[in-house]
């Protein structure tokens, strides 16, 4: 079987670019095909969380799993009649077609579908004559006939059908013939979509127009595309299907899906919407389009890749002086969109290439009046704090405290006189934790504060050195300040800085906090660990008070 890029036929004129449609369909399917990246787990209740904000969006469609596969798909569409009043989405129930040889009026797959409740039903169905009679070993002919039969059933039950040509691609560039003569057969039958799906993820954009295009001359049915982004290709395989006459493309959020992914709506809503002219979700919810991103990953338990097109939160961030001093006086200069247009912002991030210009945007930003003595102070501690190992980039809440420390502020809520942290290793017989039979690991810490004039002695314990502080600061502050209560770290990370000093090597440590609406960083460095870490929890802390809601902060 060739997966080269020239397929046996394309569209009558290649050369000639079809019309854009005035509209595309988006078909989320983070519930079901998103949900076997490695490492996510949805319970019923994030399924029925991601929804909602699929709903709010404005998604077209939303695929809510496969009925009758597991419980947990069972329990979905089940609370999902009471639970789910979705405003602006369809609710789509996924499944397959009839057995080979079997009778729809008897099968369970179709039957389940019926009984979901739901009005659209997505099936699946093999399309590449290899598949046919290799993996399900039956004849073309009654491949064939299990998509028109499976069709004709839904339909004849009332509901809408859309087709999920599988392996489409991949047929089409070996048997062309066997592959529109399944697509006429689902058409014929009533599907209401046929979607052309890279199930292997292989295709390139030119393909994938050039045969979205030959489907959209030969049928009349409305074509979808479902695309993987196996060769890196997932968005622009979207577009370019759009290119060819596709009406609807299924994806999912932050393109998660098995193996590297399916191609990600969150670029194809923007690229549409923004850059093509193409209406995708509804114009004044596309700001909402960061904010979904975000929500999901946290939903599926992902970090947010800040990184990503558009809603990453460096999508729009800005290191070289030379680019800041430009946005300074036109904020168009060096970005491609207005970023408040999908829910985003600027961001200018200052490191030691940061020049003046940029610490005095910082600064008006953090609503920070500082003069020009001040300003060049920064620069210079920057330059020899980032020269020393800090990264005030990916530590926005450091950066800040330091920029309000140098107009003169100083944290109000406690002084440190000292803390110490001590770790007794308890264990079994032998010397290394494999041999043993039990090992533990108690760390205990205390600190000695000055807290609004009065000194305060607290101990903690935890099973780390981290743990043990935060747990020691909880006990002197967490009575006077209510709102410490609410931080919590969510993520550490440790860098070793020189790698040729071994165990003395100076050492970054990177937080990551939340207090439930907001997410920030700090940052340590140090030769020993247990300070470098007490410098960023100490970071974490104060600016969580700081922006925090409690009656005893101090301006």
């Amino acid at each position: 079987m060739s997966t080269a890029e020239a397929g046996p036929a394309g569209p009558a004129d290649p050369g000639k670019r079809r019309p854009l449609p005035a509209s595309v369909e988006i078909y989320d399917t983070t519930l079901r095909d998103g949900s076997q990246l490695e490492g996510i787990s949805l319970t019923v209740e994030d399924k029925l969380r991601i929804a909602r904000q699929l709903d709010s969006l404005g998604v077209h469609y939303i695929e809510g799993g496969w009925p009758g596969s597991n419980p947990k798909d069972d329990e979905f569409f089940s609370r999902a009649r009471d639970e789910l009043a979705l405003e602006t989405s369809t609710l789509v129930a996924f499944g397959s077609t009839r057995r080979v040889k079997g009778q729809t009026d008897v099968d369970l797959t179709l039957a389940n579908l019926v009984a979901s409740g739901t009005e659209v039903a997505c099936i699946v169905g093999k399309c590449w004559d290899y598949h046919v009679l290799e993996a399900l070993r039956t004849t073309l002919d009654e491949g064939v006939a299990m998509v028109a039969d499976s069709v004709k059933f839904l339909k004849d039950n009332g509901m809408r059908v859309f087709f999920d040509a599988e392996h489409f691609f991949d047929g089409y560039q070996d048997n062309s013939e066997y592959s529109l003569a399944v697509l006429e057969a689902a058409a014929v039958a009533g599907a209401d979509r046929l979607v052309l799906c890279d199930t292997n993820g292989g295709s390139l954009p030119a393909r994938v127009e050039d045969i979205v295009g030959a489907v959209v001359d030969y049928l009349d049915t409305p074509v979808g595309v479902h695309l993987h982004d196996d060769t890196g290709c997932g968005v622009a395989n979207a577009l370019a299907g759009v290119r060819g006459g596709a009406i609807q493309v299924q994806g999912t959020i932050n393109g998660y899906g098995e193996r590297t992914g399916n191609c990600n709506l969150v670029p194809i809503i923007a690229n549409l919407s923004l850059k093509m002219g193409v209406q995708t979700v509804p114009p004044d919810r596309l700001e909402r389009l960061t904010a979904v991103s975000h929500h999901v990953a946290e939903l599926v338990n992902f970090t947010p890749d800040p990184q990503q097109a558009y809603v990453g939160s460096s999508a729009f961030a800005h290191k070289a002086g030379l680019h800041i001093s430009a946005i300074a006086r036109r904020p168009d200069a060096y970005e491609h969109i207005n970023p408040a247009a999908v829910g985003n912002g600027t961001r200018f991030v200052v490191s030691e290439m940061a020049g003046r210009s940029t610490v005095e945007i910082k600064a008006r930003e953090l609503g920070l009046d500082l003069d020009g003595k001040a300003v060049g102070e920064i620069v210079d501690t920057l330059k020899k704090l980032e020269h020393a190992g800090y990264h005030f980039e990916v530590a926005d809440a450091s950066l800040e405290l330091l920029m309000r420390g140098a107009s003169g502020w100083t944290q109000p809520f406690f002084e440190l006189e000292s803390f110490k942290v001590s770790t007794e290793h308890r264990s079994g017989t032998g010397a290394r934790a494999w041999n043993e039979v039990a090992v533990e690991m108690d760390t205990e810490a205390t600190v000695k504060l000055q807290v609004g004039g009065e000194r305060k002695v607290a101990t903690g314990e935890g099973n780390g050195p981290v743990n043990a502080l935060h747990a020691a600061l909880m006990m002197a502050l967490g009575d006077r300040y209510p709102a410490f209560r609410s931080i919590g770290l969510i993520d550490y990370k440790v860098r070793v800085l020189d790698t040729a000093a071994g165990t003395a090597a100076v050492t970054r440590v990177i937080i990551d906090s939340t207090n439930g609406d907001r997410v920030w960083t700090t940052i340590g460095v140090s030769a020993n660990i247990v300070e470098a870490s007490w410098q960023a929890l100490v970071d974490s802390l104060v600016y969580g008070l700081l922006h925090g809601d409690h009656g005893d902060k101090e301006s």
